[in-house]
């Protein structure tokens, strides 16, 4: 059985890992997300020795995963330092000369879970991530979603809270869903943490009510067979029945569909693979990259 790498590129930290076809994980590390020549060091240190015959790399973005762009494998426009137009795949293959897959982070994870997690099985689903900022990824038709580039859900507007005079954070757009929903967004408007703010705090059905607008536009856009909801805000098992029912309520009966309608906790669930959701996306990756 082929020995695959995997690399969750995130914003915050690199997970780098080993496993097999099958989804398995056999090796994991993580470092913290530094300069790139410091964390691409330790990421090619780490697999100097592995004998991987293919690597999936699920990166933060905006990325470029377009085959035959002048910038396919870059990190492309993103504002964290020292990362904006690296040549993320460019660095890899000057070590390792093996398939490579490059896509976004929530692209592998909706591709981990499609094939191995909570939405195997069916012909479609979307992974969506709301921690440090809020992205989504999409399997339509049993292929990940391209365009132009790639999906960037998290930038979508959406109506305001009545009672929310936070000005959002995202640098480019304000008050986007991200700039609302992410988890700085929470701390900055109530002072504290999510994780330290309780389960009844009016936090959560503000988030709610901003996650559910998301997931009625993408529902009625891509209609995904599975919503799965990770990141580290999900972590708070409360917010999912609230987002449950406010969507309901937004779509007010118009998509006329049983897992809408009376299956909805079947419909909108965490990560089947759990923290291992982008490290599994990754091996994923790596899959198709033997193909």
């Amino acid at each position: 059985m082929a020995i695959l790498g995997a690399i969750e590129a995130g914003g915050t930290k690199f997970v780098c890992g080993t496993g097999d076809e099958q989804g398995n994980v056999h090796d994991r590390i993580s470092f913290p997300t530094t300069t790139p020549q410091e964390t691409m060091e330790q990421v090619i240190k780490y697999f100097s020795d592995k004998k991987v015959e293919a690597l999936g790399v699920g990166s933060f973005g905006p990325i470029d995963p377009i085959v035959g762009s002048d910038t396919y494998g870059y990190i492309t426009s993103t504002p964290k330092p020292h990362w904006a137009q690296y040549n993320l795949i460019g660095k890899l293959k000057e070590h390792f000369d093996v398939p490579t897959t490059f896509d976004t982070d929530v692209n592998g994870a909706a591709l981990g879970e499609y094939t191995w997690g909570a939405a195997q099985g069916l012909d479609s689903c979307l992974y969506i991530t709301v921690g440090t900022g809020v992205g989504a990824g999409a399997v339509v038709g049993g292929r990940l979603l391209h365009g132009l580039s790639h999906p960037e859900m998290g930038h979508i507007l959406v109506r305001r809270h009545q009672d929310d005079h936070f000005a959002g954070f995202c640098p480019y757009h304000g008050d986007c869903l991200e700039g609302l929903a992410a988890g700085p967004a929470i701390h900055q408007r109530w002072n504290k943490a999510g994780a330290e703010l309780g389960p009844d705090h009016p936090a959560w059905e503000m988030e709610a009510h901003y996650l559910a607008q998301a997931l009625m536009s993408y529902v009625l856009i891509l209609s995904p067979q599975k919503i799965v909801m990770g990141g580290g805000v999900m972590k708070q098992s409360q917010l999912f029945p609230l987002i449950r029912t406010k969507l309901q309520q937004q779509l007010n009966g118009y998509v006329q569909h049983r897992s809408l309608l009376g299956d909805i906790q079947e419909y909108i669930v965490p990560p089947a693979l759990g923290d291992n959701a982008g490290l599994s996306g990754a091996l994923a990756l790596a899959n198709l990259a033997l193909k």
